[in-house]
Parts: structure tokens; C-alpha cells; sequence
């Protein structure tokens, strides 16, 4: 089911309505009025949803938003496989389900970082010392300097793979020891003082810490100091054979990637747009652990991660991280400035993408939130001063369209109908 707009690969939307296409998690959901929304305001955000899906651009969107605590929304549009640009939809097409575990992507770096603050809290390593005090080979070209918090804030200076031909390819970041061995070599691009989103380079590093200062598997750790304490059926990186037949599929969608965004996205992730997208959907990448960008979760997990957060490190009444650790890691590293990999400005913590006002990545005067990005329009966010946290799941991979402002228009809704008067 597809129609085209100018070139643009679109799912074909049935105009007859959304209820078939649509699952809610109702059992889950409180009323809204418990948590001081209106049953308005809450259509209000479900519609900006549903008017992201009718742009044809998110063959599957998955949704969770908490307010004060409390679900108010989960719920799923979609499918999650059989309904993509150029699929017609038959007997092996599954519809989207509110527990669809989906890639996130970008948004993975987050829980790395938080992971990085854990081990920093448990007395394992020094925020503000050298990288190199925990990974010796990492000294090439003039990084011997280069902290844990800068790496975190992206002022590392290897923000990407220095490759040659022979290397380029998603298929090296599925090589861990080669990836390390390539990011200690890397030379330093203004270490600490040049802002350059590092879109996988940072995640391998961080994650290569964890396991030289714990001794143990990077998955292992994030098993037993969040996925196992916030009770997560998912959130992992990689995906297990037994939960693969869930997944939901990633489709290339939207208008082509062209010259000079497919430079700059290449750049960024190290490989092309299409075959990054062609590669999250086979075995190889989810039996991979890629810590910057393939963690596994549902949009109510993602919300629930953020939820601790917003709760200064509780869980169901449990201390899963101390606040000290929580402050340390949400508060602003890098004033607004221009990300010379992103090619916009950004403000970032040491681990987290955050608002800004009057308009930033989580709508409009939400400069008190953070969260994180993924690929692509995948979001998860708290919100301090809406009480809320988010999860926006989706498997259409598109940079340009009118999907953007349909998302514009959700995060705006969100903001303004959960501000608190």
C-alpha cells in the first residue's frame, strides 16, 4: 500500500478510520482527570498520534505517556510487519500491539550514559577523569586527556569512524574489538571544546569501560542495574530469538535522502541511510550489541526508564539510582551551541539531549526536559515541569516531509495540554 508524493515512499492510509489499525493497552490506562488532564486534552494528544500515521510516513507508531506518574496513554497504531511503503498487507501482516518491542535506535545512548552514572555512583570510575585511566590504548592522536564527561557530552573529538573504503559499512559496527581498536586510533578533533554529536563512536567507548572497570558483559550490567529492577520484559540490546517473531520491522519512508543530507547522515551513522535501515531488520544486528544504537524496548519500558529518572532514582518505592546521580546526569553540560555533526544547535547533558526554550526537540517552552533522539523521530523524554515522561516509537525512517510538522504539532500539543496551571 503505497502512495506517491513527489518521489516520496508513503504508506496509503485507509481514510476510512483507525480503529482496525489501533491497540489499546485500556486496562493500563488511568483517567485522565485522576491526574489532573482533561478527557479533551487527551484526545487532543491522541489525534496529533493519528495525524502522524495519516502522513503515510510511520508504517507503526507506538505510544506511552505517563502524567504524574500514572498511564494515560499506551497504545499502538499500525504495523508492526506486512504494511510498509510498497507492502500490501495480507495473511502474514501483523498489526502494531502497545508491548511491540521496536529499535530505538539513537535513543539508546541514553541508557548507556545513565548506566556510566551508575558505575560513577558505585565508586567504579571518575566522571571527570581520563578515558584513559580505564582504557590505556585509548591515547591515539592526542586524546590521552579526553574525560568520561566529555565523551558523555559529546566533546570527545572522534565523533566518527576514521575508515577507509574497505571499512565503511554498518556490517564493522557489528565488530566490537574492531570498533574499539578503531575509536583508541582515531585522531582528536578539539578535544573538550569542539561540540560534534559522536552517533556511535561514544556509545562503544563508554560501554568499553564498563566492561574493563566490572569485569562483566555490558549486557549483563544493564540486566542487573535497570532492566531486572524496573521488572523490563525488554529493553535490551539486541533481541533474543524468542522475541524476534514480535519486533516490529524498520521501512525506509518519506522523501529520498539526497545530496547534502545523504553526506551528512552517512557521516553520522557510519554507513548509508537505506542500508542502515536495511540492516536493523536482520538476524546479524540484533544478535549484535551496538550501545549507542540498538536497544530494544517498548514505548511504555522507554517511559518507565525516564519515569525513575523524573523520580530522582525510585521505582515502585525502590532506590534504583541515587538522586545526587540522577541531578548529575539531566544537568546541563554544553549551553546551546552549534553541533557540527548535526549541523543545528543542541544543548546536552552530560548523556541527555535536552529542551530549550521557546521551541526545542520536546516542543515548545520545554526548556526543563531531557531525553534523547533516535532514528529516526523515535523520542523518549521526561518533562519536570509537565510531570510527565514519554515514549514515541516508530519504524518509518524519513528525514524530510510533511511528517515533521505532524510531529511538531503532537509535541506541541502534548506540552500545552499537560502544562500545569
Amino acid at each position: 500500500m503505497t502512495r506517491s508524493l513527489l518521489g516520496a515512499r508513503l504508506v496509503d492510509v485507509d481514510e476510512g478510520g483507525l480503529a482496525h489499525l489501533t491497540g489499546v493497552d485500556a486496562g493500563g490506562e488511568v483517567a485522565p482527570r485522576s491526574v489532573g488532564l482533561s478527557a479533551s486534552a487527551l484526545d487532543s494528544i491522541w489525534g496529533g498520534v493519528e495525524a502522524m500515521y495519516r502522513t503515510g510516513a510511520y508504517p507503526a507508531i507506538t505510544f506511552c505517556l505517563r502524567r504524574r506518574g500514572e498511564i494515560v496513554l499506551n497504545r499502538s497504531i499500525g504495523y508492526a510487519r506486512g504494511g510498509g511503503p510498497g507492502e500490501q498487507p495480507g495473511v502474514y501482516a501483523r498489526l502494531a500491539e502497545p508491548d511491540t518491542p521496536i529499535c530505538l535506535f539513537s535513543a539508546s545512548k541514553a541508557i548507556t550514559s545513565v548506566l556510566v552514572h551508575k558505575l560513577a555512583e558505585e565508586g567504579g570510575i571518575d566522571l571527570d577523569a581520563p578515558v584513559s585511566r580505564y582504557v590505556p590504548e585509548f591515547t591515539g592522536g592526542g586524546k590521552s586527556r579526553t574525560t568520561i564527561a566529555q565523551v558523555l557530552s559529546h566533546r570527545g573529538g572522534f565523533p566518527m569512524f576514521n575508515v577507509d573504503a574497505s571499512e565503511q559499512g554498518a556490517e564493522t559496527l557489528m565488530d566490537w574489538d574492531r570498533c574499539i581498536e578503531l575509536i583508541c586510533a582515531a585522531p582528536a578533533e578539539k578535544a573538550g571544546k569542539r561540540l560534534s554529536y559522536h552517533a556511535i563512536t561514544g556509545g562503544f567507548i563508554l560501554a568499553e569501560v564498563i566492561r574493563r572497570v566490572t569485569g562483566e558483559a555490558f549486557t549483563h550490567y544493564l540486566d542487573s542495574r535497570l532492566r531486572q529492577p524496573l521488572g523490563m520484559r525488554y529493553f535490551t540490546f539486541g533481541l533474543d530469538g524468542r522475541s524476534r517473531g514480535r519486533v516490529a520491522r524498520n521501512y525506509t519512508a518519506g522523501q529520498p535522502v539526497r545530496f547534502p543530507l545523504s553526506v551528512i547522515a552517512r557521516n553520522a551513522l557510519s554507513a548509508g541511510f537505506e542500508e542502515v535501515v536495511d540492516v536493523s531488520n536482520r538476524d546479524f544486528f540484533m544478535d549484535a550489541v551496538v550501545p549507542a544504537g540498538n536497544l530494544y524496548a517498548t514505548a511504555e519500558e522507554l517511559s518507565r526508564f525516564y519515569q525513575m529518572l523524573l523520580d530522582g532514582g525510585l521505582w515502585n518505592d525502590r532506590r534504583v539510582m541515587e538522586r545526587e546521580t540522577v541531578a548529575r546526569a539531566v544537568r546541563p553540560a554544553v549551553r546551546l551551541r552549534y553541533d557540527h555533526t548535526l549541523k543545528i544547535p543542541m544543548r546536552y547533558s552530560e548523556g541527555m539531549m535536552l529542551g530549550v526554550n521557546p521551541f526545542g526537540l520536546y516542543g515548545p517552552m520545554t526548556g526543563q526536559a531531557f531525553g534523547h533522539l533516535g532514528f529516526m523521530n523515535i523520542l523518549g523524554w521526561a518533562d519536570p515541569a509537565r510531570e510527565i515522561t514519554a515514549g514515541l516509537l516508530v519504524t518509518g525512517k524519513a528525514i524530510l516531509g510533511g511528517h515533521l510538522l505532524a510531529l511538531g504539532q503532537l509535541l506541541s500539543s502534548i506540552s500545552w495540554q499537560c502544562r500545569n496551571s
